[in-house]
């Protein structure tokens, strides 16, 4: 047999007895559950470990911070009103409120804070600065449209739009800032196109420049005055016969047909006639001496001067709206006072160092001009005859009571009687004889938009414009004297700081009103002693730092307050704040 099939054979035999047997035993019966045992007990467990403590549920609301420390607002105060100036106190009620509180009242207040020379500098730069305008003149820093790129001394001023201003935008994003002295240069350049607009043109371009079509010329009102000053410290000016004397002398008439613009007129009186009240139509203050030789000659006789005398004529040959021909009228003054025997020698003089020279009562006959810088006589009578500088040399009592007296009266009528006051004893006195009120103006490339002649030449250039271009070249009569304006009067300085700063309030666009201006809103008392203003938020200076009410009083408190450690600026005879508000706190007695 196949010993393969033999096993196979054996293989299922077996499986076939197992399976037999496993069905052969019988099912077992279910067992009984046995019999419940007493519990045996648990066996001892290890000591548990201590559980982790349960994590704090976070609050639902974040705690309360600390409270921010209360505004710490800076306050400056005279203890009284003795020591001659118009301010008693200005305080920072809160982050962005001011009060000014004043020892008289003043009906011109809000016109005079809104002028640039007051323009609000961040306290934190002021004080790092030292007030010392040569280095803050390397970085000014305003909130104004304008921020200050570069200045290169006797070329130009560069400025670049500010992104972050508080109003609109500059619509030009580069501005620059030429100058040169002469008329014909600057009108050269705007023909050629170096550059899009230009102060001052002369007046014999005036027709030209309306018949040029690729051209625009702008008049400017003629809101100031042109006048020969005379220093009363300095011989013979000490005598007021020798005064009227050149009173009687010039022919302001003949100035005015040689050398000035239309729109010009000849001056009786140093306001201009705008300004009312201020510019007196009646009385004898109204109309100036009539030019008369042999009068003039009688008087100096008079005076001990039967021959005449020598003296000294200084000038700087800057063109300006009131004086568009410096040296020509200088010369023709020195011919008519030759004609009464008195022998005068011209002095030119650069311009800062003239004006520096002028208001340290240096200068014993000068040629020198004012434009309104708002549209009120105080402007015009308290800046030059009440000693806020030494141009005239020691101011005279008799009218500082009567300029005083009408700077603190509110009815129209009122003021006016008592400026007719005024002018009568400015005639009197003659510290300077008035001779023209300057008819002037802008010229522009014909594209631009924008162009402006202002009346206060503070003309805004963030809102010229010439389609296409994205810079505007501005040329003016002279350069910048420096770029803090708080110790400056010179007009194109003052223009090159209005671009990059702003004060409390501002100037209408092209006009003499009042509007908001850093503050938003203001208010008075009724007698016109306390002055508050209500900050914008939200502003910030060209350095990023946040405008507050302690810029403001800084501000006003380094001009005002003579002790100031940044009362410093250039000069440091700070002329506006005194012809604004008198005198300074805390200045050492008058020798």
């Amino acid at each position: 047999m196949n010993r393969k099939f033999l096993f196979s054979l054996m293989a299922v035999i077996m499986i076939l007895s197992l399976v037999m047997a496993a069905c052969a035993q019988p099912t077992e019966a279910p067992t009984e559950a046995p019999a419940a045992e007493a519990p045996t007990e648990a066996p001892p467990e290890a000591a548990p470990t201590e559980a982790p403590p349960p994590t704090e549920v976070p609050p639902t609301e974040v705690p309360p911070t600390e409270a921010p420390p209360a505004y710490e607002g800076m306050s400056v105060a005279a203890p009284d009103c003795e020591y001659g100036g118009r301010f008693k106190s200005i305080e920072a009620v809160d982050q962005f409120t001011v009060k000014f509180s004043l020892c008289s009242p003043d009906p011109a207040f809000p016109a005079k804070v809104a002028f640039s020379a007051f323009a609000i500098q961040d306290k934190d730069y002021l004080d790092e600065m030292g007030g010392d305008s040569a280095m803050m003149s390397e970085a000014p820093n305003g909130t104004g449209p304008y921020k200050f790129v570069e200045w290169v001394r006797g070329d130009h001023i560069t400025f670049e739009a500010n992104p972050d201003y508080w109003g609109e935008k500059a619509l030009t994003p580069n501005l620059i800032f030429r100058w040169s002295t002469e008329a014909t240069q600057r009108k050269l350049e705007l023909d050629a196109g170096t550059v899009d607009g230009i102060d001052n043109p002369a007046p014999e371009d005036f027709e030209t420049i309306k018949a040029d079509a690729n051209l625009q010329l702008l008049e400017r009102p003629a809101l100031n005055i042109f006048y020969v000053g005379l220093n009363n410290t300095q011989p013979p000016f000490d005598n007021e016969l020798v005064r009227q004397a050149v009173g009687m002398a010039i022919d302001k008439k003949r100035i005015v047909d040689n050398f000035y613009p239309a729109g010009s007129s000849t001056a009786e009186q140093f306001a201009p006639p705008a300004l009312l009240p201020g510019f007196s139509v009646a009385g004898d203050g109204a109309k100036w001496y009539e030019y008369n030789i042999d009068e003039a000659k009688a008087k100096l006789a008079e005076a001990g001067f039967p021959d005449g005398f020598e003296t000294t004529l200084s000038f700087r040959n800057v063109v300006r709206g009131y004086l568009p021909n410096p040296a020509q009228v200088a010369q023709d003054i020195q011919a008519q006072l030759a004609d009464v025997g008195i022998t005068v020698n011209i002095n030119e003089m650069e311009s800062g160092a003239f004006l520096e020279s002028v208001a340290a009562g240096n200068e014993p006959m000068f040629l020198l001009g004012w434009g309104a810088d708002y549209p009120d006589a105080t402007n015009f009578y308290d800046f030059h005859f009440t000693g806020a500088s030494e141009n005239f040399g020691t101011p005279y009592p008799d009218l500082v009571e009567k300029i005083k007296e009408a700077a603190s009266l509110s009815d129209p009528v009122a003021r006016q009687a008592v400026y007719d006051e005024v002018n009568a004893l400015v005639k009197l006195h003659v510290p300077m004889v008035p001779v023209a009120h300057g008819g002037s103006g802008t010229a522009w490339k014909a594209g631009v938009q924008g162009a402006q002649a202002s009346p206060l030449g503070n003309e805004e250039f963030e809102i010229v414009a010439i389609e296409g271009q994205d810079q505007f070249v501005w040329m003016q009569s002279g350069e910048p004297i420096m770029l803090w304006c708080g110790d400056e009067t010179d007009g194109e300085t003052l223009r090159g700081c209005e671009q990059m700063f702003e004060s409390l309030l501002s100037y209408k666009t092209n006009g003499v009103e009042t509007q908001a201006g850093l503050a938003d809103t203001w208010e008075a008392n009724a007698d016109l002693t306390e002055w508050t203003f209500h900050l914008r938020e939200g502003v910030k200076f060209h350095n990023g730092a946040d405008l507050d009410a302690n810029d403001v009083v800084a501000t006003f408190a380094a001009q005002w307050d003579y002790t100031n450690p940044n009362h410093k600026g250039n000069t440091g005879v700070f002329e506006y704040f005194g012809g604004f508000f008198g005198k300074f706190l805390n200045a050492p007695p008058e020798s």
